[in-house]
């Protein structure tokens, strides 16, 4: 037995002083390829010995397999060094070549020209909508407003209960709101903001809330999916006043000074008095070209609502607040001219890389 471990051993001892005087005369990287392929391959030299340790006597595997394995790491050594050897011969090819112009019209095809310029790859962007989103809350956040997140999904109660929407109201029908089961729903807006912010925080309270909301809808100006930005404050001494003074500002900083804007009585159930404001805006007619004005209706507001101050605990003979409610898609269509709302969700480079 000792005998047939001896042999063995012999043998693979034979193999590495071989593997090694060859790889000796090896002078160029296809040549030492070649080597590897023999030896280490699939069907190598020393990879055939491997898988013949399993087929030894039990007692002699131990041995066998690690003389095996100690030639087949000495051998990834030494093809390892002479790639290395390879690379440093490569690079002082390369430096003669740039400083001698025969030798370069040689060995043009085996140099890198670092002088070339180098390739940039492409660079992406934010899109449309959080450039629009992130331009409204700059604009509110200067004027001292806090940026506050809620659930995608909602219960009836901060969606509908909390802001003053009776049970038969049309919004809570299916045919307008999604509901996920008996109780939640995709929020139809962000006004359920409005309520978890009061719940946690005593006034003055100034917040904007944006995010995504959901609706049964669909045409050129609708998607199921679509941003909202809600706008609450809350203090003593809050009139109408400072509401139209509010959104004046903000219009005006978003759309320009020149910009022409006004505000028609509407009803919202969790605000009164409530209004709609709409913007004069002028953009070429896509068909004839002619320039022409129109009003375009761009988000809606009002005096919160005691109902609403009732369920959050608040005393409303103390504090008054007011509340709008935009949709951001929209601002984005009006502000770049954009025809169709799904534009923005089509993911099209050649519309996104506009802007």
């Amino acid at each position: 037995m000792a005998k047939t471990v001896q042999t063995a051993s012999g043998k693979i001892e034979a193999l590495q002083q071989e593997s090694r005087a060859e790889i000796k005369s090896i002078a160029d990287p296809d040549a030492l390829e070649e080597f590897r392929v023999k030896w280490l391959g699939r069907k190598g030299i020393l990879t055939d010995v491997l898988r013949s340790v399993s087929k030894a006597p039990p007692e002699e595997r131990a041995a066998l397999g690690k003389a095996a394995n100690q030639v087949k790491a000495t051998l990834l050594e030494e093809i390892e060094a002479k790639k290395i050897e390879f690379d440093a011969n490569k690079g002082k090819v390369k430096h003669a070549t740039a400083t001698s112009a025969a030798s370069f019209s040689t060995t043009a095809t085996a140099t890198v020209d670092f002088s070339l310029p180098g390739r940039v790859p492409p660079r992406g962007h934010l899109h449309l909508i959080t450039q629009v989103t992130d331009e409204i809350v700059d604009i509110f956040s200067e004027l001292g407003y806090q940026v506050a997140t809620g659930p995608d999904i909602e219960t009836e109660y901060y969606n509908f209960d909390s802001l003053n929407t009776p049970q038969d109201h049309p919004a809570r029908d299916s045919h307008d709101t999604f509901y996920v089961k008996p109780g939640d729903v995709l929020r139809t807006h962000t006004s359920p903001l409005q309520m978890r912010v009061m719940e946690k925080v005593k006034p003055p309270v100034a917040v904007i809330a944006p995010g995504r909301v959901y609706r049964v809808d669909y045409d050129a100006s609708h998607s199921p999916m679509f941003f909202q930005i809600e706008g609450l404050l809350v203090d003593e001494g809050v009139t109408f006043a400072d509401l139209k003074g509010t959104l004046h500002h903000f219009i005006h900083k978003l759309f320009g000074k020149d910009v022409k804007l006004r505000f028609r009585p509407h009803f919202f159930p969790f605000t009164e008095p409530s209004a709609e404001v709409d913007i004069l805006w002028t953009a070429k007619d896509r068909n004839t070209g002619e320039t022409k004005s129109q009003w375009l209706e761009i988000l809606g507001c009002g005096m919160v609502h005691p109902e609403v101050f009732r369920s959050a605990g608040y005393d409303y003979e103390r504090y008054s607040g007011f509340a709008f409610g935009l949709g951001i898609d929209r601002i984005a269509m009006v502000k770049h001219s954009i025809p169709n709302i799904h534009y923005l969700f089509e993911n099209d480079l050649r519309f996104l890389e506009q802007f």
